[in-house]
C-alpha cells in the first residue's frame, strides 16, 4: 500500500512556463549527510535511479495545490512539481515538510515569498504582518473591494495577504452571490467593478482559489462577471456560448462521473485562458502561469483516466471500424481520437511512450488505415493528423506496421500507399494535405531516425521494402507527366513539338515538385537504392523534361534534383549523365532564357560552375566537348571559359606525361595506364549486360553498329586481354601515371581537331595488334565507336589499340547536337 501512496511524478518548469515530466518514482524524505538537512528523494520505480533530492530548506515557500501536489521553486527560475498519486501520499509529505519548517500541515502555503526589496519594506512596516482588512461584502462596498484588489498585485506580499485572506473568509462566493444580485437589478456600475475584482483574483495566480472558483457551483458565475468588461459597449455572452452553442459530444456514453466533471472544467478553463481573458503583457506574463498549471495537470489526468479505462477505449475502436458505423458516428469518433491525441502532447516522453503503446495495442493504425481511404475530407484530414502525432512520436512504430503488413496485404492497400495516394489526390488547390503528407514520409524514409540492432538493420529493411512496394506509388504522377516520345536530341524542346507532355495545370506542377522534393532527399540519403531506381527507370531523364515547364519553380525542382545528383561527385551517375546526354535540356533552358538575369540563369550557372570549381573531370570534358560553341558566347560570367582552361589544362597536363615517357616504352606504359582506366568502363558495360536483358538507359535511338556493339566488344576485349598478358611478362615495372581520360577519349574527334597531330603521333608509335586476328575485329569496333560518336551517346572510352582506326576519322568531324537559341 505504501507503495502506491508514495508514487509520485517530478516535474520541472521550462524556460516556455510548461511542465516537463522528469519521471516517475516513490517519494522518501530522509538525512542526507551531503546536503546536512532533511531532504525529499525520488528515486525511479524503473531503474531505482535518482530522480530528485531536494533538501527541505527553511525558507523555501512550499504550495499545496489540489490535494495530491506540492509545489516549490529552487533557485530564480526552477520550479519544482511532485504530483502523487493518492492524497494520502501527498498528506504525508506535507507534514514533514511542515515539520522542518515549523508550520502547521493545514496551511496551503509554508512561507510568503518576499523579495529583498519587498522584505526591507516589509521590516519598516510594523503593521503589516496583519492579514489584509477585507471591506464588508456589499453592494456599497464594490468600488473599494476593486480598488483593493488592484492595487496590490504589483507587490509579491500583498497578493499573498489578500489571497489568504479571500480564501479564509469564503469571500469569494459572498461576491458572486453579490454579482447575481447586481444582474437581477441591471447595476451596470456594480458589474463593472465585478468584473475588475474577478479578473484581479484570478491574477493573484492562487492554486487554492482557482479551485473554488472553478467548481461546478461557481465557475459559471466567474465567467458571467467577466462578460462585463467596461471598455465594451455591450457585455459578451459567454454563458449563453458554453451553455448553448458548444455542446459536449460523447462517442461512447463516460460513465465515470468524476471524469465528466474534469472534462467540462478543462473545458470552460481553457476557454476562460483562450477567449476571455486579454492577452497578457510583457510584464503580466507570469500573473496566469498557476491557470496553465492548472490546465495541465487537468489534461494530464484526462488521458491518464481514458487510457486506464480499457473497456471504454475498445469500444471506440471497435465502432471506428465497424462497417456498419454510420458517416457521422465515425467523423465524431475520428474527431475523438484527434482530440485525444492532441493532449497526449502535454505528457512527456515516458508517458506518451506508454499511451502510444496503448493505441498501437488497440490497433489505431490498421483503423487509420480504412478511415484514411474514405471519401469525407473531414475524416480524412482528421486521420491525417492523428497520424502524424503518431509519425511524430514513434516513425518505428508505423515502420514495423507497414513491413509486416506487407506479407499479408497488396501494395495498393498498404498504408504508406495509402498516404501517398492521398498526396497524390489532394483537392485542396493549395496542397494543404499534401504538404503535410509529404513530410511525414520524408520522416518516414529518413535514416537517421532508423534503429540499427545486432540482429536486423531497419534502414536496409525498410528501405527494400519502400523501393519494392512504394516508390513506384510515389514516382507514378511523375512519369505519366512526361511519358511521350523522348525529345529529338537534334531539336530544342518546346511544348509546341508535342514531343513531351509538360504539366500546364498549376495544381498538378506543384504535386510533382512535392514528389521531387522528396526524391531529392532520396538522393541524399539512400545511395544505392535510390541509384538502382534512377538507373532502371531512367527517371533523370524523365525528371529534367520538366526543365521545359512553363513553372518556373517546377523547372527549378528539376534542376535541384540534377544538382543533388551532381553534388555526390559519383563517377557511375557521371557516366549515366554522360551516355544519354543530360545536359541537354539544361543547357536548352539556358539559351532559352535568354538575356534574362533570374533564378533560373543563376542555378543554371551555379551547376556548371560547381562541376568547374570541384573539377569533375568527366562532366568538363563532356560539356566542352559537345556544348562549349553554343555557351562561348556567355561572357558576363567566367564558368565556361573556366571549364574550356580546366579541360585544355588536362589535356596538356596528359600530352606531357606520355611525351616524357622514353618512346621505346611508351606504348606499354600507355596500355598499363588505360587498363586501369578501364576497369571502371568494363564494370559498367558488363552491368549493362547483366541486368536481366533489360539495358540501364535505354538509348535515344540505336543505329545498326550499335546494336552490334556488345558482341563486337566483347570479341575485341578478349583479344586485347590476350595480347596484354603477353605483353605483361615484358612490361618493366613502373607506378602508373594514369588518368588520360579526357585526352584520349574524344580527342581524334574533336570538333576543332586542337589535338588531331598529338593522337597520329600516338597512334604512330603505337604497335600494330599481333597477328591473332584482331585487326578485323578492331575494324568493327571502330565503326562502332564512329557511329556512337555520331550519335548522342558519348558513353564509350577510346581504348589505345584504336588509335590507327582513329587517325582515319579526324576527316570527319563529330556532329554537335544542334541546340535551339
Amino acid at each position: 500500500m505504501s507503495d502506491t501512496r508514495r508514487r509520485v511524478k517530478v516535474y520541472t518548469l521550462n524556460e516556455e512556463r510548461q511542465w516537463d515530466d522528469r519521471g516517475t518514482g516513490h517519494v522518501s524524505s530522509t538525512y542526507v549527510d551531503r546536503l546536512k538537512g532533511i531532504s525529499l528523494l525520488v528515486r525511479a520505480e524503473a531503474d531505482g535511479s535518482l530522480l530528485l533530492e531536494s533538501k527541505i530548506n527553511p525558507n523555501t515557500a512550499y504550495q499545496k495545490q489540489q490535494d495530491t501536489l506540492i509545489v516549490w521553486s529552487e533557485g530564480e527560475n526552477y520550479d519544482l512539481a511532485l504530483s502523487f498519486q493518492e492524497k494520502a501520499g501527498c498528506d504525508e509529505i506535507w507534514e514533514k515538510i511542515c515539520q522542518v519548517q515549523g508550520k502547521d500541515p493545514s496551511v496551503e502555503v509554508t512561507q510568503d515569498p518576499i523579495d529583498e526589496s519587498e522584505e526591507e519594506r516589509f521590516e519598516e512596516m510594523p503593521d503589516s504582518s496583519n492579514l489584509i482588512d477585507l471591506p464588508t461584502c456589499e453592494l456599497g462596498k464594490l468600488e473599494e473591494i476593486a480598488d483593493l484588489v488592484t492595487s496590490v498585485l504589483s507587490s509579491p506580499i500583498r497578493r499573498e495577504k489578500l489571497a489568504l485572506a479571500l480564501e479564509n473568509e469564503g469571500y469569494i462566493k459572498k461576491l458572486l452571490q453579490l454579482f447575481q444580485t447586481c444582474e437581477n437589478l441591471d447595476n451596470a456600475e456594480g458589474l463593472h467593478h465585478l468584473y475588475e475584482i474577478i479578473r484581479g483574483i484570478l491574477f493573484l495566480n492562487k492554486a487554492t482559489l482557482f479551485e473554488v472558483m472553478f467548481s461546478d457551483e461557481c465557475i459559471m458565475d466567474v465567467v458571467g462577471c467577466l462578460e462585463y468588461d467596461p471598455a465594451l459597449a455591450q457585455p459578451k455572452r459567454h454563458r449563453e456560448f458554453l451553455t448553448k452553442t458548444a455542446k459536449f459530444k460523447e462517442v461512447i456514453p463516460i460513465t465515470d462521473s468524476e471524469l465528466r466533471q474534469k472534462i467540462h472544467q478543462t473545458y470552460r478553463v481553457q476557454y476562460i485562458q483562450d477567449v476571455i481573458l486579454p492577452t497578457p503583457s510583457v510584464f503580466e506574463d507570469n500573473f496566469l502561469s498557476t491557470l496553465t498549471s492548472f490546465i495541465f495537470f487537468n489534461k494530464v489526468e484526462i488521458v491518464s483516466m481514458l487510457q486506464e479505462d480499457e473497456k471504454f477505449l475498445s469500444e471506440v475502436f471497435a465502432q471506428l471500424t465497424d462497417e456498419a458505423t454510420d458517416d457521422d458516428k465515425r467523423r465524431e469518433l475520428v474527431n475523438f481520437f484527434k482530440e485525444f491525441c492532441a493532449f497526449s502532447q502535454t505528457l512527456q516522453p515516458q508517458n506518451r511512450d506508454a499511451f502510444f503503446k496503448t493505441l498501437a495495442n488497440l490497433g489505431i493504425l490498421p483503423a487509420l488505415e480504412i478511415v484514411m481511404g474514405m471519401d469525407d475530407l473531414q475524416v480524412r484530414a482528421a486521420a491525417t493528423d492523428i497520424f502524424s502525432y503518431l509519425v511524430e512520436f514513434s516513425p518505428s512504430m508505423v515502420r514495423e506496421f507497414v513491413m509486416q503488413e506487407a506479407q499479408q496485404s497488396d501494395d495498393d492497400i498498404l498504408l504508406i500507399n495509402v498516404v501517398i495516394e492521398q498526396m497524390i489526390c489532394d483537392t485542396d488547390p493549395e496542397l494543404g494535405g499534401a504538404v503535410q503528407l509529404m513530410g511525414l514520409l520524408r520522416t518516414l524514409i529518413d535514416p537517421e531516425n532508423m534503429l540499427a540492432t545486432a540482429n536486423k538493420t531497419e534502414k536496409s529493411e525498410f528501405l527494400n521494402f519502400f523501393y519494392n512496394h512504394c516508390m513506384q506509388v510515389l514516382t507514378a504522377p511523375l512519369l505519366a507527366n512526361t511519358s511521350e516520345d523522348k525529345p529529338d536530341k537534334d531539336s530544342s524542346i518546346e511544348p509546341s513539338t508535342g514531343s513531351t507532355i509538360c504539366p500546364d495545370n498549376y495544381q498538378t506542377a506543384q504535386l510533382l515538385a512535392l514528389i521531387l522534393e522528396l526524391l531529392t532527399f532520396c538522393v541524399e540519403h539512400h545511395t544505392y537504392h535510390i541509384k538502382n531506381y534512377i538507373m532502371n527507370k531512367d527517371l533523370l531523364r524523365r525528371v529534367l523534361i520538366l526543365m521545359n515547364s512553363k513553372h518556373t519553380f517546377l523547372a527549378l525542382c528539376a534542376l535541384r534534383f540534377l544538382r543533388r545528383i551532381i553534388g555526390l561527385k559519383d563517377e557511375f551517375y557521371n557516366r549515366y549523365i554522360i551516355k544519354g546526354n543530360l545536359f541537354e535540356p539544361v543547357i536548352n533552358a539556358l539559351l532559352d532564357n535568354g538575356t534574362r538575369y533570374n533564378l533560373l540563369n543563376s542555378a543554371i550557372i551555379e551547376l556548371f560552375e560547381f562541376i568547374r570549381v570541384e573539377d569533375i573531370k568527366s562532366l568538363t570534358a563532356h560539356i566542352v566537348d559537345n556544348f562549349y560553341k553554343a555557351l562561348e558566347s556567355i561572357e558576363y560570367v567566367q564558368t565556361f571559359k573556366g571549364l574550356k582552361t580546366k579541360y585544355e589544362q588536362e589535356k596538356d597536363r596528359q600530352s606531357q606525361k606520355l611525351n616524357s615517357v622514353p618512346s621505346i616504352l611508351r606504348s606499354n606504359r600507355f596500355r598499363r595506364d588505360a587498363r586501369a582506366l578501364e576497369e571502371d568502363e568494363e564494370l559498367w558495360f558488363n552491368e549493362d549486360e547483366e541486368e536481366e536483358g533489360e539495358a540501364v538507359v535505354p538509348p535515344i535511338e540505336k543505329s545498326k553498329a550499335e546494336e552490334d556493339f556488345p558482341d563486337s566488344y566483347e570479341k575485341f576485349m578478349e583479344t586485347k586481354k590476350a595480347k596484354e598478358s603477353e605483353d605483361k611478362e615484358n612490361l618493366p615495372k613502373r607506378t602508373s601515371v594514369g588518368g588520360f581520360k579526357f585526352t584520349f577519349s574524344h580527342s581524334a574527334s574533336s570538333a576543332n581537331g586542337a589535338n588531331g597531330a598529338n593522337s597520329k603521333s600516338v597512334a604512330a608509335q603505337t604497335p600494330p595488334a599481333g597477328s591473332n586476328g584482331s585487326s578485323s575485329k578492331n575494324t568493327t569496333l571502330s565503326a562502332t565507336v564512329a557511329s556512337a560518336k555520331q550519335g548522342s551517346l558519348i558513353g564509350l572510352v577510346d581504348y589505345p589499340d584504336d588509335e590507327e582506326e582513329e587517325e582515319e576519322e579526324d576527316s570527319s568531324p563529330r556532329k554537335r547536337p544542334r541546340l535551339g537559341s
